[in-house]
């Protein structure tokens, strides 16, 4: 199976997608669940790394291969594909953490019974 080139990067992210979605079910993670708890660990950097990118295209210091990406673009020159990846690799590093964490049994503080101090 071929991918036209314009689908590259976006394919790439339809992969790593691919490659932790899976543990939101078979570990149980819930994160898709705790949708503000997601959105609070990721806006701030998609705000952040977005704001960076703009930057950097303006001044000539980053670009992207036109061959290699969409040709959809937002504000600032940033390609869309970018914005997916500030999207999609945070999703899989946490989905990631979550399941090791399920996996090993480690509370958070906002789960589970409270201990009291220690």
């Amino acid at each position: 199976m071929t991918v036209p080139a314009n689908l590259s990067y976006v394919a790439i992210l339809g992969f790593v997608l691919a490659g932790s979605v899976w543990l939101e079910f078979s570990c149980r993670t819930r994160v898709f669940i705790r949708t503000k708890r997601l959105a609070l660990s990721m806006v701030p950097a998609i705000i952040i790394f977005f704001s960076w990118d703009a930057y950097a295209i303006a001044n000539g210091h980053w670009s992207f291969d036109t061959e290699r990406i969409l040709g959809w673009y937002l504000p600032g020159a940033v390609p869309i594909d970018e914005v997916l990846f500030f999207i999609v690799i945070p999703i899989a590093a946490i989905l990631t953490l979550e399941a090791v964490r399920a996996v090993k049994g480690w509370r958070v503080g906002d789960e589970g019974e409270q201990d009291g101090p220690s």
